[in-house]
């Protein structure tokens, strides 16, 4: 019995298609209710009047988007560096993870507005991305952490004991036992991490405001102080287009991954099955 997974006609229409026509009912009530209402274009512009800020000011915000990405990225690849670095060292040591744990959680439930003037003041103002850059990572550390730590302890105990049985070291074990145990863990974590550090990069822009050279953030900064709303629409149009594209190119790697890993295991238990 066949079953639909999305690639056909009906599969699309439901994954997309919906969508796709709710967004265009809503933008068009939108642009018909501004223009019903008369709603000044200072206090709320319409979809067209947003399009049109945002073909005008391509270049500049372009700019921006790039340096927001930017950031974005290095934040991001250091939280998964540090965050998968210190879950290791937890599923080793649980000296280490009751000593340290505690003030993970402690900075993840800091929040991100309230620490960064002191890391701003810490890192110098003619460093603000760096600043920055560092915040995002805050941000986005704790979730690989979390998640890579429970990973690494879902670990076949057996498979491990057959590891060590064979005169395998510890980092042996962890590259080929731990490490592909908490694949799937990791790649959620990734889905998460990546939006906390745009979020975690778009309000330390904010916070560190001009010093953080041309950031989308500065630009809805600057586009409110000169009253401009349909530019600082078109900067959240932006932003919410690059954590929705982030998401999504994450989405197809957890994917692409975990569609062959659970190939194997499936193939492995099939084969368990008929033996």
């Amino acid at each position: 019995m066949s079953r639909s997974n999305g690639t056909g006609p009906d599969g699309w229409a439901a994954r997309w298609g919906l969508p796709l026509l709710f967004g265009l009912v809503f933008l068009g009530a939108w642009e018909w209710l501004v223009a019903v209402t008369e709603t000044p274009a200072y206090v709320l512009p319409g979809p067209l009047a947003i399009g049109t800020a945002l073909v005008q000011g391509f270049g500049p915000l372009m700019a921006s988007l790039w340096v927001t990405l930017r950031i974005t990225l290095i934040a991001f690849v250091l939280a998964l560096v540090l965050g998968t670095g210190f879950a290791v060292l937890f599923s080793e040591s649980r000296l280490a993870e009751r000593a340290l744990y505690p003030y993970a959680v402690a900075l993840q439930v800091t929040p991100i507005v309230a620490i960064a003037p002191l890391i701003l003041i810490w890192v110098g103002l003619d460093n603000a991305e760096a600043a920055v850059t560092i915040l995002a990572v805050i941000a986005a550390f704790f979730p690989v952490l979390a998640n890579m730590t429970a990973g690494l302890k879902t670990a076949d105990r057996n498979l491990i004991d057959l590891f060590r049985l064979y005169g395998a070291s510890r980092w042996q074990i962890v590259t080929g036992v731990r490490l592909p145990s908490a694949l799937p863990y990791l790649l959620s974590a990734m889905k998460v991490s990546a939006g906390l550090a745009l979020i975690g990069t778009v309000v330390a822009e904010f916070v560190a405001g001009s010093g953080t050279s041309t950031g989308l953030a500065w630009r809805i900064i600057e586009a409110g102080n000169r009253l401009e709303i349909a530019r600082m629409f078109a900067a959240l149009v932006l932003l919410s287009g690059l954590g929705i594209a982030l998401f999504w190119a994450l989405s197809a790697l957890e994917h692409l991954l975990l569609r062959h890993w659970h190939d194997s295991r499936d193939g492995a238990s099939e084969s368990g099955q008929t033996s």
